[in-house]
């Protein structure tokens, strides 16, 4: 991996909030199953799964 590739603590910060929001907003979304649902579970789930992936494989540098 480059070493140029690494988080801030600001924009892990930032990262883990987006995740937690749109993690959220998937839950509420299944649970209440509005009109057109599934598209939303795909708009807020798919931000989320590539922010965990982003917090798990990349670096934290202070």
């Amino acid at each position: 991996m480059p070493e140029d590739l690494y988080l801030t603590p600001l924009t892990g910060s930032l990262l883990v909030f987006m995740v937690v929001v749109c993690g959220h907003l998937f839950r509420d979304n299944w649970k209440r199953q509005p009109k057109n649902w599934r598209l939303r579970s795909w708009l807020y789930g798919v931000p989320a799964g590539l922010g965990l992936l982003l917090l798990a494989f990349l670096p934290l540098k202070f």
